[in-house]
């Protein structure tokens, strides 16, 4: 089933403004709210496809390439582990604000939606970021299962990343494990019902009695992590992509931060980049262009031989069809653009100035000067 579009979505123009797209992604979250629709699994779908679409229009990186690609320009990792993949919990803990304080779009907003069973706080893990460079040839063929060493912090293999050692924690007392306290206040509007998070356990609904030896209680160790995904082909300088739950591990088993992959296209000592096309800048000399010659070009991958016509004028540019570089997630191979410059000797020798001077003699290295019309014509005006 193809996707909607995420304007469609959130019922916002293309133009529409952050706060726009804010307020609407507000309201459709709370019209489908999991909270509020029990059990209905459509209104569930309505919900998580609000969030998606809200991810990446209040984005301003991920909008710009949404509305230049469509849905291909955000798909994270082009099957290494990238696209939305969020859960309910996962929602909540990253738009929380959205709905107010407490749990995530229930408690104080909602006031009686929920009931008392809130949601546990989960803890977020950090994000990273890592830049890799591209040579052309990586951003020809794209690279399968690229491996890249990262240090972060890992969940604590002794505890299984709950930080209590030997599973020993009960539950908070304060809350009754639900991670949340409900607090009624009176104001000059009457009674107003706000849930915030637990201050007895931080919104966890438990508390370690002893701790894990091996990461004092906090569920992460420091260390190192390979980590495997897949880059396309075509892609450009500056471009980044988005590795769900592969940062840093969160305190006492939350969810994991997301890595950032960023792109660094490196120089190729002979070819240029223009878009997808590649550019070659070739000098001859002037008997060559003269004569013409077969001479070989490179490509990224090898050397291809290329005639040159007899009579080549200075600045002509040849164009070999399909040499050039993908384009990203779509259709079509730039080519590959040789300009030809012909070089002029600064210096020759006598002999070679003697038989110069005898070709200029001869019609056929006489310059024809077409312009001779229009002179005329300026000459016949304005004198």
């Amino acid at each position: 089933m193809a996707q909607r579009d995420y304007y469609e979505v959130l019922g916002v123009s293309k133009n529409a403004s952050k706060e726009e797209i804010k307020k609407s992604y507000r309201k459709k979250a709370l019209e489908f709210h999991p909270d509020r629709n029990k059990g209905d699994k459509g209104a569930e779908a309505k919900f998580k496809e609000a969030a998606e679409a809200y991810e990446v229009l209040s984005n301003e990186q991920k909008r710009q390439r949404y509305d230049q690609f469509g849905h291909a320009g955000i798909k994270g990792a082009a099957g290494g582990g990238g696209g939305f993949s969020m859960d309910i919990d996962d929602i909540f803990s990253q738009f929380g604000d959205i709905f107010g304080s407490g749990r995530g779009g229930g408690g104080g907003f909602f006031g009686g939606f929920g009931g008392g069973g809130g949601r546990q706080r989960q803890n977020k893990g950090s994000n990273l970021r890592i830049k890799i460079t591209l040579t052309l040839k990586d951003i020809l063929n794209g690279i399968k299962d690229k491996k890249v060493k990262i240090k972060k912090y890992l969940e604590c293999e002794h505890c299984s990343g709950t930080g209590a050692k030997n599973s020993d924690y009960q539950r908070c007392s304060t809350c009754s494990g639900s991670g949340y306290v409900t607090q009624i206040s009176n104001t000059f509007l009457g009674q107003m019902q706000s849930t915030n998070p637990c201050p007895t356990c931080r919104g966890e609904g438990k508390i370690i009695k002893n701790k894990c030896d091996h990461c004092a209680g906090e569920g992460i160790v420091r260390g190192e992590d390979v980590v495997k995904f897949s880059i396309p082909a075509g892609i450009t300088d500056g471009m980044q992509m988005n590795i769900r739950g592969k940062g840093n591990a969160a305190r006492r088993g939350g969810i994991n931060g997301d890595l950032t992959v960023f792109f660094e296209e490196k120089k190729h000592d002979e070819l240029q980049r223009q878009d997808n096309n590649l550019i070659y800048m070739l000098t001859i000399s002037v008997p060559d262009a003269i004569l013409g010659k077969t001479v070989e070009i490179p490509t990224i991958e090898s050397k291809v031989k290329v005639k040159i016509e007899p009579g080549t004028q200075p600045d002509r540019v040849l164009r070999l069809r399909g040499k050039g570089l993908p384009a990203y997630n779509s259709y079509g191979v730039g080519d590959l653009l040789v300009k030809i410059n012909v070089w002029i000797p600064k210096s020759i020798s006598k002999e070679e100035k003697r038989f110069l001077q005898k070709l200029t003699n001869s019609e056929n290295f006489a310059p024809k000067n077409k312009s001779k019309g229009f002179f005329e014509k300026v000459k016949d005006t304005f004198f």
